[in-house]
C-alpha cells in the first residue's frame, strides 16, 4: 500500500498553502464541513412526499429549484446565468394515453395484440396529438448498430424506409461474451437504447421496437413500464432531427411469440445477431401501432452556481448531479410518489455537501468551481444535453466534470468503483486521494449495464470534457464478503425506479461521506492546479478534447 501521506501531501499542497501540514489543515477543514448530518438532511428533504418525486414541470420541480437556490445562496455561491441560478430548458411533455395506445402484429389474418404496460409500451418524440404506423413491414435488425470502426452494419443492404425495426439491447460483445467484439462485456455507446432509436430513424424506419431483456438491460421490465408509460420530456426546439413515428418496447417473452408468428426463433436469431456478417431478417409480418398523446409545453431549469477562482476565474471545474426523478404515478391510491431518494436525492445532496467543503477552504481556489443540477435526466439526459449544446461556461475552458448519480448507502468500503474506468488521468488523482483513505480503485463491476452512457456526464464527455463518475465500493468493512454486491442487487431488484426508493434513517451513509470527501479532493486539486485533465490516448472522446484544446489555444 502506498503511504497515504507521501501521496496526498503533494496533491493537496497545490491548494496554495505551504507545507504538508498546512495542506492537511485545509483538507481537514473541508472534510469536516462535508458532514453526515447535513448530507442526511438534504436527502431526507428532497426525497420527501412534499417534493412529489421531483418531476419536471410539476410543483415538485418548483420546490426543488427553490430549495437549490436557497442552499446555493446560503453557501455564498454566485449565479452563473447572469443574475440567475437557473438555466431555462424549454421542454415539451408528451404523455401517452395508455387506453388509446396499441401495438398489433399480423401474419395474414392471424394477429397478436400486445397489452399496454403489461406486454409493451408505445410512445413518440413527435409533439402531435396522435402518431401511428399502419401495416408497416417488420424487420429483425439484430442490435441495430452501424459502427464502421468495429466493422459492423446491421442494416447493410436493407431498405428500412417506412418499415419497423425490431432491435436487441446492448452490444454483440456482451451477448457473445467475446472480448474481440466491440468491448466485450462492457457496453459501448452503441448498446444504449437511445442510440438504437436514433439510428433506426436515420435509416428511414417509421418505427422501432426494442426487445427488453433484464440481463442485457441491467433492470427488469417493471423499470421500463414505470419509466416509459409516464410523461416523456424532450427539448422543445425544432432541431431538424428525424423522429420515429413510434418508439416501442416489448417484453422478451412476447417478442418471442411475435417472432414465432413469423416462423422464427428468438434464441436462434439472438445467436446469429452476435456474429460478424449478420444480415437483417425481414419477418413477413406487419405492424400496426399507434398512440394518442397529451401534450404540454413548459420551461424547466438546470440550476447552477459558481465559486469564482481567484487567479484563473475563466477556467472551470464542474460538479454535477441530476435533481429530477419520475414524479407521481398515474394512480390515485396507495403510494403514488416516486421519491427517488437514492436516485438522485443522494447526488444532489452530494454536490451541496462538496460545495460546503469548498466554502470551508481558507481561501478561494485558483480556478472557478461550478455546481450544476440538471433537469430531465430520467427522460434521456435531456437537461445535460441541453447544457452541452448551450453551455453556461465554455466547454473548452472546462477543466473536468465530476458527476454524482446514486450514492449507495452501504457503509464504508475498502474500494471504490470507477464507471468507465481506464478513460482519463482524473483516475490518477482519484487513486491518490483514495490511498489517503487506505482504499483502492476497482473497475465497474457491471460493465454490461453501460452506466457510463446512462448518466449526465456522457453529454459532456461526447464534447471532449474529461469526466469522472464513480459508484460506491463493494468490499465493505466489517461485513461478510459479498454483502455489498447483494445490497446493490436488492436495490435494483426492488427499489430502482419504483415508489419504494425512499429515504431511510437507518441507512449507513458513512461510505457515502468518504466518497464525497474523495471527490472533493479531486476537484480541489484540479482547482488549485494549472494542468488540464486529459483522456488517455486512444479514448473515444480524445479527438473532441484535442479540438477544444486547439480552440482554447487560439482564443485571445
Amino acid at each position: 500500500m502506498i503511504q497515504a501521506r507521501s501521496v496526498i501531501c503533494p496533491l493537496l499542497a497545490a491548494l496554495g498553502l505551504s507545507g504538508c501540514n498546512a495542506a492537511m489543515t485545509a483538507r481537514d477543514a473541508a472534510g469536516a464541513a462535508i458532514s453526515e448530518q447535513a448530507y442526511r438532511a438534504h436527502v431526507e428533504r428532497l426525497a420527501s412526499d412534499e417534493f412529489e418525486g421531483r418531476g419536471p414541470g410539476s410543483e415538485g420541480e418548483r420546490l426543488t429549484v427553490q430549495y437549490l437556490e436557497q442552499e446555493f445562496l446560503a453557501l455564498g455561491l454566485q449565479p452563473v446565468n447572469g443574475g440567475s441560478f437557473r438555466q431555462p430548458v424549454p421542454l415539451v411533455e408528451i404523455a401517452a394515453l395508455g387506453s388509446q395506445s396499441y401495438l398489433d402484429v399480423f401474419a395474414g389474418d392471424r394477429r397478436i395484440a400486445l397489452a399496454y404496460g403489461e406486454d409493451m409500451t408505445v410512445s413518440t418524440r413527435i409533439a402531435q396529438p396522435a402518431s401511428w404506423v399502419d401495416e408497416s413491414q417488420l424487420v429483425f435488425a439484430g442490435y441495430g448498430i452501424v459502427a464502421p470502426e468495429y466493422g459492423w452494419d446491421d442494416y447493410a443492404g436493407v431498405d428500412m424506409r417506412g418499415k419497423t425495426a425490431m432491435i436487441l439491447l446492448n452490444d454483440p460483445g456482451f451477448a457473445a461474451d467475446d472480448p474481440a467484439l466491440f468491448k466485450g462485456r462492457a457496453m459501448t455507446y452503441y448498446g444504449r437504447w437511445t442510440y438504437k432509436l436514433e439510428e433506426a430513424a436515420r435509416q428511414g424506419a417509421a418505427a422501432a421496437i426494442i426487445i427488453h431483456e433484464t440481463r442485457a438491460a441491467g433492470y427488469p421490465w417493471e423499470v421500463v413500464r414505470n419509466g416509459r408509460t409516464g410523461p416523456q420530456f424532450h427539448v422543445d426546439t425544432p432541431d431538424g432531427t428525424k423522429r420515429l413515428a413510434i418508439e416501442a418496447w416489448v417484453t422478451h417473452d412476447r417478442a418471442g411469440e411475435v417472432l414465432s408468428l413469423g416462423g422464427q426463433d428468438l434464441a436462434l436469431l439472438e445467436t446469429f445477431a452476435a456474429r460478424r456478417g449478420f444480415s437483417a431478417v425481414p419477418l413477413g409480418l406487419t405492424v400496426s401501432a399507434g398512440v394518442r398523446n397529451a401534450i404540454r409545453h413548459s420551461v424547466s431549469s438546470n440550476v447552477a452556481a459558481i465559486l469564482p477562482g481567484k487567479d484563473r476565474p475563466d477556467e472551470y471545474v464542474v460538479y454535477m448531479a441530476h435533481w429530477d426523478h419520475l414524479g407521481r404515478a398515474p394512480v390515485l391510491t396507495g403510494d403514488n410518489v416516486f421519491n427517488g431518494a437514492q436516485d438522485n436525492a443522494t447526488g444532489v445532496a452530494g454536490i451541496l455537501s462538496i460545495a460546503r467543503g469548498f466554502q470551508a477552504m481558507l481561501s478561494a481556489p485558483a480556478r472557478s468551481v461550478m455546481f450544476i443540477a440538471f433537469t430531465a435526466e430520467e427522460s434521456g439526459l435531456v437537461g445535460s444535453e441541453f447544457y452541452a449544446r448551450n453551455p453556461l461556461v465554455p466547454l473548452e475552458k472546462t477543466v473536468a466534470a465530476i458527476n454524482i448519480d446514486s450514492l449507495y448507502p452501504l457503509g464504508r468500503a475498502r474500494d471504490l468503483q470507477v464507471i468507465g474506468s481506464g478513460a482519463s488521468d482524473l483516475e490518477d488523482r482519484l487513486a491518490a486521494a483514495a490511498a489517503a483513505q487506505d482504499r483502492i480503485l476497482i473497475p465497474d463491476q457491471n460493465p454490461e449495464a453501460g452506466l457510463f452512457y446512462r448518466s449526465d456526464q456522457a453529454s459532456l464527455a461526447r464534447r471532449g470534457v474529461p469526466v469522472l463518475y464513480v459508484r460506491s465500493g463493494l468490499d465493505l468493512i466489517d461485513k461478510p464478503p459479498g454483502t455489498g454486491q447483494a445490497m446493490v442487487a436488492e436495490y435494483f431488484a426492488s427499489r430502482y425506479h419504483r415508489q419504494t426508493d425512499d429515504y431511510d434513517p437507518a441507512w449507513d451513509v458513512s461510505g457515502s461521506i468518504e466518497d464525497l470527501k474523495l471527490l472533493y479532493e479531486v476537484g480541489a486539486s484540479l482547482a488549485a492546479d494549472s494542468a488540464w485533465a486529459s483522456w488517455y490516448p486512444g479514448n473515444e472522446f480524445s479527438a473532441a478534447r484535442d479540438a477544444s484544446a486547439a480552440a482554447r489555444a487560439a482564443a485571445p
